[in-house]
């Protein structure tokens, strides 16, 4: 139950954290703000850690710079995919993928849920994809790269579960500020590369615009920071696969705030997956 109620929090953050960081983004580069955001759950996990503990180790650290990797080329291919679009297609196909590598690794490494468990499962598989879809006119289809990149996003966020889910026990949040200065490292590099690129162009960032955007990146990457730990936690208590497929549920955070601060409509099929997600998470405490 606690498991449960962990993954689906996580989740809603998660999706939190992502509105904040996409407005942030339309203020300045999705690059820069994937860097701020990675800069801010360092500086929010080494101030926990006191607290908190950890022990360190050659696990944690290797594991934790890992994920870190592995989540830098997950933001990437991410991004990189919802660029070309279409967005209400390479969104849930992400999440599903981001579900299905670490829901195939629990269970083939020996993890077990009764019948109501793998039901629920399945459901919140069908959710995540209709949770993140958004209907437009004359939508066209994806193109091959633009799916290969999502795909490939998706198995990077699997990846990066797996590996956090592989963190000793005891190692606390150290595996967490590992990751995050390997992400924020990767991130400023290629921010500093870009920004070198563009100066030989003779094109330079507009400052005011990106200063405005910095508030809400450094929400989003708390935000991101306390998901992240919900999702440490969830996973060292309870079953990877579950948490798994309840953190994939993260468009629906995105879509409610959207829904409530910017007035976007939210779609009935939407309105449909998030019924069946949170009956999903009520099955899986169930089992």
């Amino acid at each position: 139950m606690l498991t449960v109620i962990i993954g689906t929090s996580s989740a809603l953050i998660f999706g939190a954290a992502d509105f904040l960081g996409g407005l942030a983004a339309r203020r300045m580069s999705a690059v820069l703000t994937t860097a701020i955001a990675a800069t801010t759950g360092l500086i929010a996990f080494s101030l926990a850690l006191p607290l908190l503990g950890g022990t360190w180790s050659s696990d944690a650290v290797l594991l934790g710079a890992a994920s870190g990797v592995a989540g830098a080329v997950a933001v990437g291919l991410l991004y990189a995919s919802l660029a070309i679009g279409p967005m209400s297609i390479l969104s849930p196909l992400t999440a599903v993928a981001a579900a299905i590598v670490p829901l195939t690794y629990g269970l083939i490494g020996g993890e077990r849920l009764g019948p109501i468990g793998y039901v629920a499962l399945a459901i919140a598989l069908v959710a995540i994809v209709l949770v993140g879809f958004v209907p437009e006119k004359n939508a066209v289809r994806p193109s091959l790269r633009g799916m290969t990149m999502a795909i490939g996003a998706g198995i990077a966020i699997g990846v990066f579960l797996i590996l956090i889910d592989a963190t000793p026990d005891e190692s606390g949040l150290v595996p967490l500020v590992v990751n995050r200065a390997t992400n924020s490292t990767i991130m400023f590099t290629l921010v500093g590369v870009l920004a070198i690129i563009a100066w030989r162009r003779g094109s330079g960032p507009a400052h005011g615009v990106w200063r405005s955007g910095l508030l809400l990146a450094v929400g989003g990457g708390v935000l991101d920071a306390i998901a992240n730990a919900g999702l440490l936690l969830g996973v060292r208590l309870g079953e990877l696969s579950v948490m798994a497929v309840l953190t994939a549920l993260y468009p629906a955070g995105t879509i409610i705030l959207a829904a409530i601060v910017l007035k976007e409509r939210i779609g009935w099929l939407q309105y449909v997956g998030l019924v069946l997600g949170i009956a999903a998470a009520a099955m899986l405490a169930l089992a």
